[in-house]
């Protein structure tokens, strides 16, 4: 396990995995549960031994809502709070559906979006599935 408290920080190391296309979360040495953010202590216990360990992917909309924009600026699109199946709770979109038929409970998976120096997690209705391994 890497010294949290040198070489880059952990939001550093969570981008450069999503840039090699994968989608990680700490999850705590000490107590046991799962963190995001990433830090470098563990908000639940204050441990400072956090491990990246692979997520389902999978979780449910907690929260959303939808930002109108002019077609030409791109159209509407969602903010959406998702809760990982493992507990924790990240902001994102939900892809793959018309952003006002994003609903809570809406039971979701993720996938990387992007590439090389811009790749984002967003979500897409388990219906219509996610990307494998995100």
């Amino acid at each position: 396990m890497q010294d949290p408290f040198t070489g880059p920080g952990p939001d550093a190391q969570f981008a450069a995995q999503l840039r090699e296309g994968r989608f990680e979360i700490q999850r705590c040495d000490d107590c046991a549960r799962h963190v995001f953010m990433p830090r470098v202590l563990c908000p639940h216990c204050g441990g400072a031994r956090l491990s990246w360990t692979t997520p389902s992917g999978r979780g449910a909309v907690y929260s959303c809502t939808t930002v109108r924009r002019k077609a030409d600026s791109g159209g509407d699109y969602n903010v959406s709070i998702i809760a990982l199946d493992e507990g924790p709770q990240l902001m994102s979109r939900v892809e793959g559906i018309a952003a006002d038929a994003v609903r809570i409970g809406m039971r979701v998976c993720a996938q990387i979006v992007g590439g090389e120096g811009a790749a984002v997690l967003v979500f897409r209705p388990e219906e219509t599935g996610g990307a494998d391994g995100a």
